[in-house]
């Protein structure tokens, strides 16, 4: 998790502010490269999500995360356009792969096992790349070098992880990814969560996507550039766990509802809070919530459904990807016409709002007062 998701995905966030300087990007390209790989996203978890698919796991996951990594470390040899949107598509394609192979097989063995409760330590490898990916951001700036050697060693550090993923995960698999099991039957409330997924994607990539680029932007803020992208990291990192806590008290749904409240008021604390306290409420708010409506997300799903697990998270994961992979294009465009961030983000506020509310729906129970299997 933290080579797909916290390296190879949001290494772009500390880099764009460089690459923009560098090449002159505008904010609609910058945008248009981000999209790239969330649409490489979106299309890996519905091909993760095909029954029957050949292979075992831990097979798909060790070539996915390796051609993720050699596409990373490919953006250093990139100077125009076209070459970048094709690495960042295909990196998000296997990406995602590797995500839902990941979620399926490790949080599958885990409860096997009766090792359910160190699953948030599996969706804390997010956070922990994203706070690994500032500081190699951060430690080359300092050393004087550019963002093609900055792609070079988020490749690097990713291959590192996947000699780690080899090691730790074994051949023994419960299941083979393209096993016969029974498929779950996806109804009224699975499709409302689905949407919700989808809206809280685009809340917070937006903000994830042109947050440091913001703090660049800013005179007050500059300084904050090399530590705002590892305050964003440390956030994510336990808050799998946190709210997966806070769910287990009240509801999973309405704990969903709640991280996308909280991620609302970070999402808006960017754009109307332009000080360094405000730009930090940001990051721990924004940083602290994503992850957590992915993993709610993922349970709230099985808890709509029943049978094998890869269809219903490949499914969210898509939806998922959908809300990314519109929202820094939006956004980019947006900004280019307005000259700020300050119209995209409110629209990213409502998303989020509008998120809650269908989760709230989605969790609501049947005037039976039986949840539907």
């Amino acid at each position: 998790m933290a080579a797909a998701n916290g390296i190879d995905r949001f290494i772009y966030t500390p880099i764009l502010p460089v690459m923009v300087r560098s090449l002159g990007l505008t904010a609609s390209q910058a945008g248009l490269i981000a999209s790239a790989n969330y649409l490489g996203y979106l299309l890996g978890a519905l091909f993760a999500a095909r029954p029957g698919l050949p292979g075992s796991r831990r097979s798909w996951l060790l070539a996915a995360l390796a051609i993720s990594a050699v596409c990373t470390a490919g953006m250093g040899l990139g100077e125009s356009l076209m070459p970048m949107l094709v690495l960042r598509g295909v990196s998000g394609f296997f990406g995602a792969v590797a995500i839902v192979m990941a979620i399926a097989l490790v949080v599958e063995r885990l409860t096997i096992g009766g090792h359910g409760y160190l699953a948030p330590v599996h969706f804390a490898g997010v956070g922990i790349g994203i706070a690994v990916s500032a500081l190699i951001v951060a430690g080359l700036r300092l050393q004087g070098f550019g963002w093609h050697a900055m792609w070079f060693a988020a490749g690097a550090t990713s291959l590192c992880c996947w000699i780690a993923v080899a090691g730790l995960i074994g051949n023994r698999a419960p299941a083979p990814a393209g096993s016969p099991a029974h498929t779950p039957a996806l109804g009224a409330k699975f499709r409302l969560l689905i949407a919700a997924n989808m809206l809280s994607a685009f809340g917070y990539v937006i903000t994830a996507t042109f947050i440091v680029a913001l703090v660049r932007g800013s005179e007050q803020l500059r300084n904050l550039e090399a530590s705002i992208w590892v305050v964003f990291g440390l956030a994510a990192a336990p808050s799998v766990a946190l709210w997966l806590g806070v769910a287990r008290r009240i509801d999973v749904f309405r704990t969903f509802a709640l991280v996308c409240l909280i991620e609302a008021a970070g999402v808006l604390s960017s754009v109307l809070w332009l000080q360094a306290i405000g730009t930090l409420v940001a990051a721990v708010c924004v940083g602290g919530s994503f992850m957590g409506t992915t993993a709610l997300g993922m349970l709230a799903a099985r808890r709509l459904t029943v049978g094998d697990a890869r269809r219903p998270v490949a499914l969210m994961t898509a939806g998922f990807g959908v809300g990314q992979m519109s929202g820094p294009t939006f956004a980019g465009a947006l900004r280019d016409l307005s000259g700020s961030f300050l119209s995209p983000s409110l629209c990213a506020a409502a998303s989020l709002v509008l998120a809650a509310f269908l989760a709230v729906r989605a969790g609501a129970p049947e005037p039976s007062g039986r949840m539907p299997a």
